[in-house]
């Protein structure tokens, strides 16, 4: 992989800690997710009664608690592509990976009309700005995961991935993209976020710049820990790349730091790697706390790693101190505030 290529082992304390652009020393001013990320979403998850039986399939966390902070792009495939609601019940059968899509009763076949529908979309979507793209579960037509494919007799054999969801992950291999059933998940649900507000910073804050070696390491300076959370092996290759940041314009600097910047975020955080990460900052505020409140951080460390309490819970504690103590390098880590508080995701990991 990219990572594999670019690693190679540098400590995280043998960085500096000063912070290689505006800083946060002046205080610990909440973080502003004012511009938010656009999100392609599968339109019935909206509420919009657009499935083949005239219903839909609301998620309340999309619509009530994720909304306020997201633009929702929705498209509906079938209903698009004029395939009317309500309608004929479809799945795909055949080659798993190259499945027709069916009507279940009278068998029609409807695989070219939404192929050339799902280019046009994809085409169009380049427009709309994405940040992310949160699809229908099991759906013949937005499926991302386990997707049923039928045999020729009826019966479900192998498992795909919806047509239109299979074309438009093809032409946004870095957008990140989940279903609605997965996000049920904390970890997961928590990941994701992430990844489509992290994102939306790199393209307002990098790509619609004036590019610049030295906004990419800025930039890089900011996501240390959070990246740490997620990969090594990607932080140790990025942290590379920027070192090497002469070698390269700025736009090819952005391109493969962009590519492995994306691809890091797709690693799963663990307890252990935030507990790793937790050690790090603690290590930064040492000389800044007495000996009763290093014990006292330790202790609420110690705990999340038993699964006693939530990760909110260490880093609470931490912010207090990076805001009381005026630890600018710390202030400006985006893994302290990378998503909206009021999403409360670090409540459940």
């Amino acid at each position: 992989s990219n990572a594999d290529r670019l690693m190679k082992k540098t400590p995280p304390h043998s960085e500096s800690t000063k912070s290689s652009g505006s800083s946060s020393a002046q205080g610990f001013p909440r973080p502003s997710f004012d511009d938010k990320p656009r999100i392609g979403i599968s339109q019935c998850l909206l509420g919009d009664e657009v499935r083949y039986d005239g219903g839909h399939k609301r998620d309340i966390f999309l619509t009530d608690v994720l909304a306020p902070f997201v633009e929702w792009v929705p498209v509906c495939p079938e209903v698009e592509a004029g395939l009317g609601t309500p309608r004929e019940a479809m799945h795909l059968a055949g080659d798993p990976d190259s499945p027709k899509l069916l009507t279940i009763r009278t068998h029609v076949d409807h695989t070219a009309t939404l192929k050339m529908f799902s280019q046009r979309r994809v085409q169009e979507l380049h427009g709309s700005d994405l940040d992310g793209y949160i699809f229908k579960k099991s759906s013949p037509s937005c499926g991302v995961y386990r997707v049923k494919v039928y045999t020729e007799k009826g019966q479900p054999s192998k498992q795909g991935t919806g047509i239109f969801a299979a074309t438009f992950q093809e032409a946004f291999p870095l957008l990140p993209v989940e279903e609605e059933g997965r996000l049920n998940g904390a970890p997961i649900r928590e990941n994701f976020v992430t990844r489509i507000f992290c994102y939306r910073r790199w393209k307002t804050q990098v790509q619609q710049q004036r590019m610049s070696r030295g906004l990419i390491v800025n930039f890089h300076t900011r996501h240390k820990y959070l990246l740490l959370t997620h990969s090594r092996t990607h932080y140790d290759a990025l942290g590379q790349l920027v070192a090497k940041a002469g070698q390269y314009s700025p736009s090819e600097l952005a391109d493969l730091y962009g590519k492995l910047f994306m691809e890091a975020l797709k690693v799963k955080a663990t307890v252990k790697k935030h507990v790793n990460v937790l050690q790090h900052l603690a290590g930064h505020l040492k000389d800044f706390l007495n000996g009763e409140e290093r014990a006292e951080l330790q202790e609420t460390i110690l705990d999340y790693h038993r699964h006693l309490t939530p990760l909110t819970v260490p880093l609470t504690l931490i912010k207090h101190y990076v805001r009381t103590q005026t630890v600018p390098y710390l202030a400006d880590q985006v893994y302290l505030n990378p998503h909206p508080k009021e999403l409360m995701l670090r409540n459940h990991v």
